[in-house]
């Protein structure tokens, strides 16, 4: 949620911000109704101090016609009871002139919120203007020495390559007819050593953020409140992505929603709640399974481990102070530590400079980051896939947005309170990872190596061997 204190004195920003992330709200429409609101605020304020005043300075008044009602007689009785019958009839006039104005206010609320909630976060200055993800520009590229994706596969590995399609079923490390048949359509089961590779590339990452990188380890719900989803963005802009389970209609109370990232729950962790400035910045991090419908994907990646309903990933979340210099070095942070752990693979990556209209809604600044996959890419007339960069991670800043859903706020040394700011970015996704780990290790009999940090948790098995 933006801070409409903000959108009210530089409404332009907001607008551009909408414009250039294409999103379908009308600022106009929220800030006439948010001049409507003010307006009706203030006439409910008025109302009450007029019924406060009336209430004081008719008290003495009524009691002092009263005591004159007993002696009057004719038209002075008459013309007592009759002001006495207009000041005892105010107050409900009052009352109920209040209670209309209170009623037009509540009539304004749920629209005027919506519309506030739908209100996406402007990209930052420096993000560069773009239609989608075609306009994202390339920062840098890492290659291991023995491997360059500007070269083909065959021309130094000495033969064709398989897809990760191909290896699993040879080296029986996934079962997709099993998967879809427990499941139905984009599921899968890991078996033997290819549920063990990807337990280790999750435990690789985890141990990394957490013992090298100094983040606490959290263990959070994947099954969350609408509040939650809402707070972190994910709502109203992603709701048709998450799986929703309905349990007021059972008298649950409330129904309650599936994550697709670990970061709905690490953020959720301290809505509603001030820190103490001394403990910023916070440093958490969790491997949760998350869940994603994939709606509007239909016919994108429909096999394979690449565009899947369930994963498992590890997430790191830092909330900070409200400050850009410490927002955006705790962004250049975390991909280092994604550098880091890729470099520890030897996977070949990419940066890409998020453009305006990839940022999504909840984001002012992302860089993502996509490693070499040889199965993927276009078919050659030899039937051998000519390669392709795959988004395997995602590094986001977002400013207050999130921070402002939720009230987190902090306190700073002289008592001030503010919103605080967040980061996000995925540590590590599997099965994703395992496409290039997999495709990249291959051998000319079908063996796949095992990277030597996955290794030590795979109990020591160096190669996967075909069955």
């Amino acid at each position: 949620m933006i801070d409409i204190k903000a959108l009210r004195d530089d409404p332009e920003r907001f607008k551009n911000g909408v414009r250039l992330k294409r999103a379908d709200v009308d600022i106009d429409e929220l800030l006439a109704i948010d001049a409507r609101r003010r307006e009706l605020t203030g006439a409910v304020e008025v109302k009450r101090a007029e019924q406060n005043k009336f209430s004081k300075e008719t008290g003495p008044e009524l009691g002092r016609l009263k005591g004159q009602l007993k002696s009057a007689t004719g038209a002075e009785r008459e013309a007592i009871e009759t002001k006495l019958k207009e000041l005892e009839r105010r107050p409900a006039e009052l009352k109920l002139e209040a209670a209309e104005l209170d009623r037009q206010l509540a009539e304004t609320g749920p629209k005027w919120h919506d519309l506030l909630m739908r209100i996406p976060q402007p990209p930052a200055a420096d993000v560069p203007v773009g239609a989608g993800a075609e306009d994202n520009k390339e920062i840098r590229r890492w290659n291991a020495p023995h491997f360059d994706p500007l070269k083909s596969f065959e021309s130094q590995r000495g033969f064709k390559p398989k897809t990760h399609l191909e290896l699993v079923r040879d080296l029986g490390l996934v079962d997709f007819e099993r998967g879809v048949k427990t499941a139905g359509t984009r599921h899968y089961v890991l078996t033997g050593l290819g549920m063990k590779l990807h337990q280790a590339a999750l435990r690789y990452a985890f141990d990394f953020i957490t013992e090298k990188r100094g983040f606490t380890a959290m263990g959070v719900p994947v099954i969350v409140k609408e509040e939650c989803m809402q707070g972190t963005g994910f709502f109203p802009f992603g709701r048709d992505q998450a799986y929703h389970i309905d349990e007021s209609s059972r008298g649950a109370g409330h129904d309650l929603f599936l994550t697709g990232t670990g970061e709905v729950g690490l953020m959720g962790f301290h809505a509603d709640e001030i820190i103490p400035i001394e403990q910023l910045p916070l440093k958490y991090t969790t491997q949760s399974t998350c869940f994603r419908r994939e709606a509007g994907a239909s016919g994108k990646d429909t096999a394979g481990l690449y565009r899947i309903h369930q994963f498992d990933k590890v997430e790191q979340v830092v909330i900070c102070r409200a400050d850009d210099a410490e927002s955006r070095g705790w962004h250049k942070h975390m991909l280092e530590t994604v550098e880091m752990i890729l470099q520890g693979l030897s996977l070949p990556y990419r940066l890409l400079q998020c453009c305006t209209g990839d940022l999504g809604m909840k984001n002012e600044d992302m860089i993502d980051i996509e490693c070499w996959m040889p199965g993927r890419g276009d078919i050659g007339a030899d039937g051998v896939p000519s390669g392709e960069w795959g988004e395997t991670h995602s590094a986001s800043r977002l400013g207050d947005f999130q921070c402002r859903r939720l009230n987190l706020r902090y306190r700073d040394a002289d008592g001030k309170i503010h919103i605080a700011w967040a980061l996000n970015n995925t540590v590590i996704a599997s099965p994703r990872v395992l496409i290039p780990i997999l495709e990249l290790n291959q051998n000319a009999d079908g063996s796949v190596n095992v990277p030597h940090v996955l290794r030590p948790h795979m109990g020591g098995v160096e190669k996967i061997t075909p069955r």
